[in-house]
């Protein structure tokens, strides 16, 4: 697998029931909140402007990868992680030091068909895309530009 550096394609999940490739779609960008895993967090860190994401849809029957946005907005704070209220707040984290930080997406596309994980897995090894290895649960994965290319002609 190419290494992180090099990679502009990533893979960005949500529960449809909670924010899916249409509400995208209408709103035509978003800030990404909510991730609270220390490598999620890691490569959204790594994210560049005009880096393009998979939108993945998980929890759904199939899950899959429904569609395509860019990133338009990095070192974006997570303002989620301040909200007593919010499932997302860390009490460890204040304004002058926060501990999240999350990019903005634009919409790009919504694919005519879902790209099921069972397709996934038959075309990908665990080596060439993360999400096909198991027990993998991250949110946010980097895609090296030939497995992009490669899922790409599925839609």
């Amino acid at each position: 697998m190419n290494s992180v550096k090099s990679a502009n394609y990533w893979l960005m999940k949500s529960e449809p029931d909670v924010y899916s490739i249409l509400d995208l779609q209408r709103e035509h960008d978003t800030i990404w909140d909510g991730v609270r895993n220390y490598q999620a967090r890691n490569f959204l860190r790594q994210m560049k402007l005009g880096d393009l994401a998979f939108f993945y849809h998980s929890n759904s029957t199939p899950p899959g990868i429904v569609g395509l946005m860019k990133i338009v907005k990095t070192d974006v704070v997570d303002l989620t992680q301040f909200e007593p209220t919010s499932k997302y707040y860390d009490p460890k984290s204040t304004s002058d030091s926060p501990r999240w930080h999350t990019v903005t997406v634009q919409f790009v596309e919504a694919f005519p068909e879902i790209i099921s994980l069972a397709t996934l897995k038959e075309q990908f090894t665990a080596d060439d895309l993360l999400l096909v290895r198991p027990g993998n649960r991250l949110s946010v994965m980097p895609i090296c530009v030939d497995v992009a290319n490669r899922i790409l002609v599925y839609r």
